[in-house]
């Protein structure tokens, strides 16, 4: 609104220095007698100040007309089942993703376009109990486990930062590029989180957590180490190429 307001006062003022110049005109024309050059003075005048006249009241107008923006959302829920995961680490990861591809124009002519791209990522680990397999000896109070999963990715979320993005008119980047380079960058990630102590971590956690239970009413869990050996399997197929 302010802008407005500076903007029509420059046009009123525009407006009064033209009238002034063009009353002087109209002046020294009355002077001289001539009615041809009087008639086209006054026609300038008035189509000079119409103009002025429309253009203050369209923006007018334009400036108390309401902005009128319409949005629609359809969700649709595709499907819903009963799980039973627990989160049992969480990690937070920077990945500095560096991009380049090189192409040729006709062949011989040399184009290469490269992003920095800083990908921040928050990562969820845990078990699904579902592929747990255990025993249940309730006269002596003990569970015994027959087979434990390795940890596994729940969720992963990321946010891109892009720096230093570089183009060519005849080499730009298209949006497949952008999304081969968030996908690349995610699953980056995804490596090496599965490369660090994150699996560890969450094995124990959900080892204490299991014992602490169990415990709290009088039970014993069996074959505990079988929950260290799911992340050390994981860790394994981490390491190999």
């Amino acid at each position: 609104m302010l802008g407005f307001l500076k903007h029509r006062a420059a046009l009123w003022t525009l407006s009064f220095f033209l009238l002034v110049d063009i009353a002087y005109i109209v002046y020294n024309l009355q002077k001289n007698q001539d009615p041809t050059l009087l008639m086209v003075a006054f026609l300038i005048l008035g189509l000079i100040l119409g103009a002025l006249l429309v253009i203050i009241l369209n923006k007018d107008r334009k400036d108390a007309a309401p902005t009128l923006r319409t949005e629609s959302s359809h969700t649709v829920m595709e499907s819903m089942q009963k799980v039973f995961k627990i989160v049992t680490a969480e990690g937070h990861f920077n990945e500095i993703y560096d991009y380049k591809e090189t192409s040729k124009l006709f062949k011989f002519i040399p184009s290469t376009k490269k992003a920095l791209v800083i990908i921040k990522g928050k990562v969820h680990l845990g078990y699904d109990f579902a592929k747990a397999k255990w025993e249940i000896d309730e006269d002596n109070k003990k569970i015994k486990l027959i087979h434990f999963p390795e940890p596994e990715l729940l969720s992963l979320d990321t946010d891109y930062e892009y720096y230093n993005i570089e183009e060519q008119f005849y080499n730009l980047f298209s949006k497949e590029d952008l999304a081969n380079i968030q996908r690349e960058g995610k699953n980056q990630i995804r490596i090496a989180a599965m490369k660090s102590h994150l699996p560890q971590t969450a094995a124990e956690q959900i080892e204490l957590v299991l014992k602490e239970l169990l415990m709290a009413r009088d039970w014993t869990l069996e074959n505990a180490d079988l929950i260290t050996e799911s992340a050390k399997r994981l860790e394994n197929k981490s390491l190999q190429p």
